[in-house]
């Protein structure tokens, strides 16, 4: 069953640097503005990994100006969990991460089990074949909720 698009989503992992980033830039690049679209991390102590840029630009999304942030970073800038319709979680210690902060928040809190590629591969042709996974594999769980993405 395909869900009408949320006023705004919220993408979280673990570091906001593969998944989470990843993420927030296909739901962008589908949906246009229709959609408040952001992403954070439990951590942000890292920057934005390299594999991840490489294939999101392979299907024309930018991720190389995307700076990493925490859910802490989040709300300290004035962006509160609460305004967000629903928030996924792409990884279970962001899962865990949400699922407290939200707990007296009346927001839909959904779990994309989304592989972490980071530790997939040896070789450079490897590792981008990690990261495309875990990006289609993202794809398909926008697509599954939220429809075809060429719909306005």
């Amino acid at each position: 069953m395909v869900n009408p698009l949320p006023q705004s989503v919220l993408f979280c992992c673990d570091h906001n640097a593969v998944r989470s980033p990843m993420a927030e830039g296909l739901m962008k690049k589908y949906y246009g503005t229709g959609t408040y679209v952001q992403s954070a991390g439990v951590h942000n102590d890292l920057e934005v990994d390299g594999f991840s840029i490489a294939v999101c630009d392979e299907m024309g999304v930018e991720l190389a100006r995307h700076r990493s942030r925490s859910f802490d970073e989040m709300e300290r800038m004035g962006e509160v969990l609460s305004s967000f319709d629903v928030i996924v979680a792409l990884s279970p210690t962001s899962k865990a991460m949400a699922e407290d902060l939200t707990r007296s928040f009346h927001v839909d809190l959904e779990y994309w089990p989304i592989i972490d590629p980071t530790a997939r591969g040896e070789t450079r042709g490897e590792k981008l074949e990690a990261y495309r996974q875990a990006r289609d594999q993202i794809i398909a769980q926008i697509k599954s909720h939220w429809g075809d993405a060429t719909r306005p």
